[in-house]
């Protein structure tokens, strides 16, 4: 019982900032999906790289749909879907880059999915100009295959290249209805980073003064943009079983704003 009362009273004092809802937020765009295509003046499709996130990506149809107030990005098992793609498997994602960005504001996510023995849907912000991981990376919601809880992380050199993760706590585990809709959400401030699922915060990143010339936190130096991407295998989420696919993850809305001065 005295484990669990220190453990509020910690998880209160850590979002007490976030309780304290600083700021007037100013509506840089809301997507609620009502067409039947991408709002391309938002979004644009994730190309193709070679990291573990973004290597099997695709701008094939079969892997996007926006219908009835609904945008569904899916993983697919590439049995001939593209012909010349020799990659396993194909997946689907959106990013905002160079059309929709923030320096310091608010996202919110709506948005459930498919589970998969080697799935890793995300939603995500990166900077639009740095190198990573210095410019700092917004991990907003990561889930892996089965798991009932989602992840939220921090990354930076101070995080990465320094190996800082508990120094302020970098990252949260939070438990999910699976089922269900979920809202994930961040809030950038100058001083912190608030994290939030359904509306309750779920941890804060602070800005250390003195150490911020180890790269601890380079938020605010340049606008940061959305991805919501479906991701296959890897070392972290591990390797897919080709029975589970397709998978998907369901986006009924989206909504970015700016901190207003």
């Amino acid at each position: 019982m005295i484990t669990r009362i220190i453990s509020l009273f910690l998880f209160v004092l850590t979002c007490l900032p976030a309780l304290a809802q600083n700021g007037n937020y100013v509506l840089v765009f809301q997507d609620n999906f009502d067409g039947t295509s991408l709002d391309t003046t938002i979004w644009s499709k994730i190309p193709r790289g070679r990291s573990d996130w973004n290597r099997h990506m695709s701008p094939n149809p079969s892997l996007y749909s926006v219908d009835n107030g609904m945008l569904k990005l899916y993983a697919r098992l590439n049995n001939g879907i593209v012909a010349n793609d020799r990659s396993t498997y194909i997946t689907g994602g959106v990013w905002s880059k160079g059309k929709k960005a923030i320096r310091y504001g608010k996202v919110e996510v709506k948005a459930k999915f498919r589970c998969a023995q080697g799935t890793w849907p995300a939603i995500w912000m990166l900077p639009e100009n740095a190198k990573w991981p210095y410019g700092g990376e917004i991990d907003i919601m990561e889930h892996l295959n089965y798991e009932s809880c989602i992840y939220q992380t921090i990354h930076s050199n101070y995080t990465y290249y320094l190996g800082q993760k508990t120094d302020p706590q970098s990252h949260a585990k939070v438990s999910i209805q699976l089922e269900q809709y979920n809202v994930y959400g961040v809030e950038i401030h100058p001083e912190r980073i608030d994290f939030f699922v359904n509306g309750q915060c779920t941890f804060s990143y602070p800005r250390i003064e003195d150490k911020a010339s180890e790269g601890q936190f380079p938020f605010g130096e340049e606008p940061f943009y959305l991805l919501i991407d479906m991701q296959v295998g890897g070392n972290w989420v591990g390797n897919p079983n080709p029975q589970d696919y397709p998978s998907w993850m369901d986006v009924e809305w989206v909504k970015m704003y700016e901190l207003s001065e």
